[in-house]
């Protein structure tokens, strides 16, 4: 009887300790998009990509991060936001003239074909913003 027990809760401790942690280049509500430039290039109105809070904001129901790459002719930026709910995306979700994708709903193949238009070298591999556990 205890040696059933004592294997069994061997076995049961390898199920559960194998269980794998979520990449956190994946965890988070993320959408990347190509969006144009903005602000004047001023201290207090920095040139930065379109949907960027400036300055950063604390709300943790907002954009908590994003990634910026440039595309090869400079006009426009291919960007990753990061939120914890999809409504902090609701601004860029309403804007039609823009390119995005939610990662997660789009494949990897359709999200760098669409983004090598703008970037020759983009690839999803060295692409993004990795969060750790925010409290």
């Amino acid at each position: 009887m205890g040696r059933r027990l004592l294997v069994s809760l061997l076995a049961l401790t390898g199920v559960v300790c194998a269980q794998r942690r979520v990449d956190p280049r994946n965890s988070y509500n993320r959408v990347i998009a190509v969006v144009s430039f903005i602000g004047t290039g001023t201290q207090a109105d920095p040139k930065r990509p379109q949907y960027v809070p400036w300055p950063p904001s604390r709300d943790p129901n907002g954009i908590i991060a994003w990634s910026v790459l440039s595309s090869d002719d400079g006009r426009f930026a291919l960007i990753e936001l990061v939120a914890r709910n999809r409504a902090a995306f609701q601004p860029l979700f309403n804007d039609k003239t823009i390119t995005f994708f939610e990662k997660g709903r789009a494949s990897k193949g359709q999200i760098e074909s669409a983004l090598k238009q703008f970037r020759k070298d983009f690839s999803l591999d060295t692409f993004g913003t990795v969060l750790q556990s925010i409290p």
